[in-house]
């Protein structure tokens, strides 16, 4: 595979309307397949590369549900451990009109976090392993597993990239953030990261010196995610910037990690940073323009056409 993604297999469960609290009876909608790291792989393959996800699932219909979207769309599971003792971790979410969402996370005591062993991942051809922060807080099987693909993976000359989408919670611990992270930095290629992860990681409180410190550290290209503002592509030798695309927004979820799956892609083709930054927006804003994590995943057909026209399918 030309990328391998590691981490959480989750079945989301979303509220089909804005301002629907999670604590009121009401309805739900879903099971859909999500968690970052599978988002990703699903990206990068309907970008037409080869990836593949490691990572568990219950033996239920959560996980059929999962598998059989990955499946379909081409991604490789030989690497997906199906665990019979336990459920395949699910996310509730809800979303308001302030933008802010709310999630409740079955996760901790779920499948999600019953990796098999890395030992026995193939690198074989191997461009890129993607890591995600959220991922690594954890804790646990999952961390580990991440650190030794990580360790593996960086002896043999693959490249990292890491997302460090911590949640909210977390990134009020600087320390913590940085004691997470800093195994997958020191040997990361790239890194797509939103601002305030940035600052966290970092210390700095302003984009440019955060980038520059990532940079400092020996990373090669940092992606700033700028949500309405774009993106900001930094190198070891420029820096680009990359208005964003209108569109209509449904559902924000998964679009961090289409933008990251994009990143991955313009760097095994070799992309000027110019069209890499191009892609990756319009990656992450088609990803808003339907309901559900992973059903803004287009295929690159179907992105290229909108880096065309302007117009969501």
């Amino acid at each position: 595979m030309e990328v391998i993604a590691i981490g959480e297999m989750l079945a989301e469960i979303m509220r089909p309307k804005v301002d629907m609290p999670l604590y009121q009876p009401s309805e739900f909608i879903g099971p859909f397949p999500s968690g970052a790291p599978t988002i990703f792989a699903d990206q990068v393959v309907r970008l037409r590369h080869s990836a593949a996800i490691v990572g568990a699932v219950g033996n239920d219909d959560f996980g059929k549900c999962i598998l059989e979207r990955l499946q379909s769309d081409g991604v490789t599971t030989r690497y997906v451990k199906v665990v019979d003792e336990l459920a395949t971790g699910v996310a509730f979410v809800a979303y308001f009109s302030d933008g802010s969402r709310r999630f409740i996370f079955h996760f901790g005591n779920s499948a999600a976090g019953c990796l098999p062993d890395s030992e026995g991942v193939d690198l074989s051809g191997t461009e890129f392993i993607h890591i995600c922060g959220c991922t690594l807080s954890a804790g646990g099987r999952m961390q580990q597993e991440c650190y030794k693909l990580v360790e593996r993976a960086s002896s043999v000359g693959v490249k990292i990239s890491f997302d460090p989408n911590l949640r909210p919670e977390l990134l009020s611990d600087a320390n913590a953030v940085r004691r997470i992270c800093e195994p997958v930095l020191r040997t990361a290629y790239v890194v797509s990261t939103g601002r305030y992860e940035a600052f966290a990681i970092t210390g700095a409180d302003d984009e440019d010196e955060a980038c520059n410190k990532l940079l400092g550290m020996g990373i090669q290209v940092v992606a700033m995610k700028l949500g309405e503002r774009g993106c900001r592509i930094y190198s070891q030798s420029s820096v680009i910037e990359a208005p964003p695309f209108k569109v209509d927004v449904v559902d924000p979820t998964g679009a961090g990690d289409c933008f990251d799956a994009a990143i991955v892609v313009g760097l095994i083709e070799g992309m000027p940073l110019e069209d890499l930054a191009r892609l990756a927006n319009a990656c992450g804003a088609l990803a808003t323009t339907r309901l559900g994590p992973m059903e803004g995943a287009f295929w690159r057909e179907d992105v290229e056409r909108f880096l065309r026209e302007g117009v969501a399918p």
